[in-house]
């Protein structure tokens, strides 16, 4: 596999569950899905660090949260009231074309 921006050859590993070839590291398949072997117990110690630090965002209610006011921004709010992502301060739903 190489990479699309530069040509340099990237690892590759392979899925065990469709066989597909996928960049090394990943902890999906992109073809099936599948999560990948070390990769749950790699997310849980990532959340469990962020917790221990005080950081909110491993412990995000998906129900609750706010998405950033600009139509174009994938930001969510935080605690602070601005987006998370652009910066932008929260002023109501998010705006629609």
């Amino acid at each position: 596999m190489k990479c699309p921006h530069c040509g340099e050859s990237l690892g590759e590993i392979t899925c065990p569950a469709c066989e597909g070839t996928l960049p090394e590291g990943s902890q999906y398949c992109c073809w099936c899905g599948q999560q990948l072997s070390g990769a749950a117990q790699e997310v849980q110690a990532q959340l469990t660090d962020a917790k221990a630090e005080g950081d909110d965002e491993g412990t995000v209610d998906f129900d609750s949260r706010k998405l950033c006011s600009d139509g174009t921004c994938i930001g969510v709010i935080g605690p602070d009231g601005r987006c998370k992502e652009c910066g932008k301060p929260y002023t109501g739903e998010p705006e629609m074309d």
